[in-house]
Formats: structure tokens, sequence, C-alpha cells
């Protein structure tokens, strides 16, 4: 999800900061973190221009909609280096400007933050999780000032500190600019934690994992592992691991009841969140520590061009995210097979899940993947209080990218003896190690040079990528000893309709997708089913009584209110829409030992 950041000259890691007299200092305190509030002060000094402008982030790195982060601070106050206040003015809805004053000033405010999660900050008594752009202000003209934050421990608490953030000493941080500040989330609490080394290609790596839980020692000391396992997987896609800023790699984990799922990737650590403690969840958490993982490469180094720079105060819109996101996703699965975390049952489950996402629901109608992946202002995590028709219109470029990205491991296998990892791995080779960000051209050009074949490559991306033409999966699947097949194809349905049945009649608890019968009969969210077929729909087991008389095709009256209307149509009864992915061994079906080895070769480890 993350989109961006500058290489190692640019972030100051490898060269004194520009500006190296300018530096902003941040001091947080918790004083009254049980009613989810932090105390921050920011101190700017060499303010250099004649007014100083104050802004909050509108948006996060992995993030593309905007979340208009002030709305959770207050108090804000400015006073000069002698603690005296100075005029503040409010610009806009973020930003702030002290007039006539330079030299030093301090800036002080009060975060209320109650979401823990990837994209916004969560305090209380337990921890203090810091999404920094939910959390932190930062001044024009500063971008590319060393920035040092101060975490004030509570009292008698037991809280570390878990962040990418370098440690200066004791518990004050060190970014070496205002993009780095940006991209490093913080958990403070009494965290579990544990690290080791890799020794990758004469580099030593550190890789930690730091997490607040409920767990018992064992449970963390099973994650820990299995997340060691996964590292190495995904290390062996790709050759080798990044050069991790300060060495270290961190997984920040916060599995509270209070916490919100999510997952967002960072430049040399991720932030983890569940309500569901490993006990009942290890598989799906561990899950997303493998999509997450995935980015440290995919999108942290290579990277669109689309996206740089990020801007902090509007929506960052990118054409590539069923790359960044997608293939990000099939080897997010693909790596728990390899793992074998995930096993053969599991992960083909997963896929036919996904299929049915991406080849039932209609969007593909509307958008290609490349339209797919610029509606992401709009869809991820972004807000709306207006009814929107994206159930029709919208396939997530997460799933729908996957999906590309199992189809074109399937082609590379079976037509030109290669593999997608060979892809992954020239992607790295030219964009990702060099950071130097791709455009879609750049993605075209290599595959055709990863394939041998400059005419495929074009025509899989003006098909598939700018339009939205996907293979037939069973023939690709069938290679592997995987049927990929209708589960109930005799059985009628009322496809993709949900029902909330009251007072005796069944009311339309969803839009309805174009592709069904009940879209074309004319039905919407909200109507109310007083009769289909004669029978008065009072249940599930009602209604389930009508479809076991007919078969898919089949037409039956209908009759329903709509804003106190009654009203009479007629519905065309669809077929179960469900795939099914089934092991040949488990259909009776023989698999060979080509298809075997077939399998071998794309689902087990590659890690040595």
């Amino acid at each position: 999800m993350k989109p961006f950041i500058y290489g190692l000259l640019a972030l100051g890691l490898g060269a004194q900061p520009v500006l190296a007299q300018q530096q902003v200092k941040y001091a947080l305190s918790f004083p009254n973190a049980v009613h989810h509030e932090a105390e921050v002060k920011i101190n700017f000094a060499d303010i250099q221009q004649d007014t100083l402008k104050v802004l909050m982030p509108r948006t996060s790195p992995g993030r593309y909609a905007v979340h208009e982060f002030a709305k959770n601070v207050y108090n804000v106050r400015a006073t000069d280096a002698q603690g005296k206040p100075l005029q503040l003015l409010r610009l806009s809805t973020s930003e702030w400007a002290v007039p006539n004053h330079k030299g030093v000033a301090t800036i002080s405010y009060t975060l209320f933050a109650d979401h823990a999660d990837g994209t916004y900050a969560g305090i209380d008594e337990t921890h203090a999780h810091l999404n920094a752009p939910a959390s932190l202000m930062y001044a024009k003209g500063f971008e590319k000032a060393p920035a040092y934050v101060t975490f004030n421990i509570p009292e008698g608490s037991n809280w570390k500190v878990a962040t990418q953030l370098r440690q200066e000493q004791g518990n004050t941080y060190y970014a070496p600019n205002f993009q780095y500040l940006m991209d490093s989330p913080t958990e403070l609490s009494d965290f579990d934690f544990a690290e080791w080394t890799v020794n990758d290609g004469g580099k030593k790596k550190t890789i930690q994992v730091a997490l607040h839980h409920p767990g018992t020692q064992q449970q963390f000391e099973q994650y820990m592992a299995q997340t060691k396992d996964i590292v190495a997987e995904q290390q062996a896609v790709f050759g080798q691991l990044p050069d991790f800023d300060f060495g270290r790699y961190t997984f920040i984990g916060c599995y509270m009841p209070q916490a919100v799922g999510d997952g967002m990737e960072h430049r040399n650590s991720t932030i983890l969140t569940s309500s569901r403690p490993l006990a009942a969840a290890m598989g799906p958490l561990l899950n997303t520590v493998s999509h997450e993982f995935f980015h440290a490469w995919n999108v942290e180094r290579i990277r669109p061009k689309s996206l740089e720079p990020f801007n902090f105060q509007e929506a960052n819109m990118s054409e590539a995210l069923w790359l960044a996101e997608g293939f990000t996703s099939y080897y997010g699965d693909l790596t728990m097979a390899r793992t074998g975390i995930f096993d053969l049952k599991k992960y083909t489950s997963d896929l036919a899940g996904d299929l049915n996402y991406v080849l039932l629901l209609p969007g593909r109608q509307y958008h290609s993947l490349v339209e797919m992946s610029q509606q992401a202002p709009f869809v991820d995590a972004a807000r709306s209080v207006d009814p929107v028709n994206r159930h029709n219109t919208f396939i997530s470029y997460y799933t729908y990218g996957s999906m590309l990205g199992l189809a074109l491991d399937m082609t590379l296998r079976q037509e030109y003896n290669t593999t997608l990892d060979k892809y992954m791995q020239a992607l790295w080779r030219k964009y990702g190690a060099p950071e130097n960000p791709y455009t879609m051209t750049d993605l075209q050009q290599t595959l055709a040079e990863v394939s041998g074949d400059a005419a495929f490559a074009k025509q899989f991306f003006e098909q598939s990528v700018f339009g939205s033409q996907l293979p037939d999966y069973a023939p690709l699947l069938a290679k592997a000893g995987l049927e990929l097949r209708i589960a109930k194809p005799n059985e009628a349905a009322v496809s993709m309709l949900n029902f909330d049945y009251k007072d005796g009649a069944a009311t339309v608890a969803n839009g309805t997708f174009i592709n069904t019968g009940a879209y074309k009969a004319g039905l919407e969210k909200g109507d109310v089913i007083l009769t289909l077929d004669g029978r008065k729909l009072k249940s599930e087991k009602a209604l389930d009584k009508v479809l076991k008389k007919h078969k898919p095709g089949d037409t039956v009256p209908v009759t329903f209110t709509r804003h106190g209307q009654t009203r009479t149509t007629n519905f065309m009864l669809d077929a179960v829409p469900v795939y099914e992915l089934v092991p040949y061994e488990s259909t009776g079906k023989q698999l060979t030992p080509e298809m075997q080895s077939y399998r071998s070769a794309w689902l087990s480890s590659k890690a040595k």
C-alpha cells in the first residue's frame, strides 16, 4: 500500500541533510491516555521564512484517499523561544500560520486518537499506537530538516518503543527528514519482542518482531518462527533482502481487542493490527504478515513513478496498483502455501474465493484493471455517506491484480518455461534495487524480456491490464492437477441477493447486481418481497422450498412493495454462482506425475 520513499541520498542516510542548521524536535506525552489523548509539542529551529506555515497531513503513505487528520487535533498554540504566546492564524482546515516570526517557534496541540490501525492512531492506558501522519504536524520549508522525536513514557508503565526510526538516546529517535518521519509508525506498549539476524550476501540484516497482544509466550514464539519462515521464503523469490535503512526491519503488531484489523507496509517496517488474538486467528494474521513483508520489495522499492512524490495534502492516484497491491496479494497467499502454513486444501479454497469474486462480479464491464487501480482514492479506506454503485462497477485491484498474477504465472510456466518469480526478479534488478521508479511501458518491456516474446507482452498489457480480458483459468490450473468447476450447476438460486427477514416478509438488503435475475426483474435494495412463486417469504426455509421446485432459467412471479406501493414482476432464477477449485486426487481423477511435478515447482518451498 505504501507508494513511495526516496532513495538513500534523498533520505539523508548517505549524506548530511541539505539544511543542516534546521531541525525539528517533537515531544509526545500521554497524561490523559485513558481518554485517548496525547500532548504534542513541536520545536522548529532556524525558521527562515517571514511566516511559519504548519500543516496537519490529510493523507498517509500507503493509503490513497483523503482522511482529514486535522479533525482530531485541538488546543493548538504557538510560543516563542521564551515560552511567550505567538499569533496563530488558521488558514484552512489543515493549515496554520505564525506570521512575522523567525528563529524558533514551538507548536503544541492535543491529539485525540481512538482508532488503532494502519492509517489512524489509537491511545489508551495500554498503549499508544501512532501512525505519523495521523499524529504529527509538519512545517513548510522544513521538509529536508532532520527530525527528533521524544516519547515521554507514562510514569509507572512498562511501555517500550517499536519503530523504524533510529534510536538516538533513551526514548529519543531520529528521522533524516520529513518523508522518512511520515513513513515511520510507532507502537508504545508492553509488547513481546524478538529478533534474528540474516546473513544476506555478506551483509547482516536484523529482523525484529514487536507484538502487543494478550496471548501466551508459546503463541508468540510460534508466530515469530513462522514469520521467520515467511521472510526466508520471500527472500528466495528475489534472491536477496532489501538493504534496510539502519540495517533492520521491524514487524510492529497490535492484536488487542480495541485494535481495528489492518496491515500497512512501510520502508523498513510494517504495522499489523487486529482485534483477533493469535489463539483464534494465527493463520489469517500471518497471511497479513506475508502480504505486508512482500511490499518491502514491491512498492517500497519497486515503485510506480506515478506515485512520486507522495502528496500529503491531496488524494494520490496511480494506474499501477494492480501490480503494487495485486501481485503482492498473489505472493502473500503463495508464500503461505510455500511455507506450509497453509495446506493445499486451504490455499486452493482461498484461490477459489478470489476467482469467484473476480469472474462473477460485473465490475469488469465498466473498468479495466488500470482504471480499477485509479479508483483507489474512492475505495481505499475512503468514506462516503451517500450510496454508491460500486458493487456493480468496481472489483478490488488487490484481488483482481492477484488473479491476473495467477494467470500470468501459469502462462509463463506453461508457454515460456519461466515464472512470475523471474519477472519479479527482473523488476527488482531494474527498478527496485537501484530505486528507479517504473512506468507502465517499463513493466511491459520487462515482461517482453522475461518471456522472450514482445508480441505476447504487448497483447497481455493491451487486453488484460489496459483492457478487461482474463484467460480461461480451467485449463491453466488443470496443469497443476486442479479442477475449476461450477459447484452446483443444476441448482436454482436468487444469486447475489441477501434478505432481511422480518414481519413475515423479506426485505432486499443489498444493491442488486446487473448480471442477476433480481436486477433484470427491476428489484432494488429496500424492496419488500411479499411472495415468490406464490409463496410468502417468511424465512430462508421458505425461499429454499421455492428454489427446490425449479431449475436455473425458470421464471417465477414476484410480488413486492416499494415506497408503500405493491408491485409485481417476473423473476428469472439463476444458477448458483459459485466456483470451486478441487485437487484431482479429491475428485477421483488421476494426478499424473507431470501434474505433480508442475504443482511442486509452483507451490513448494524455494528457501534453502
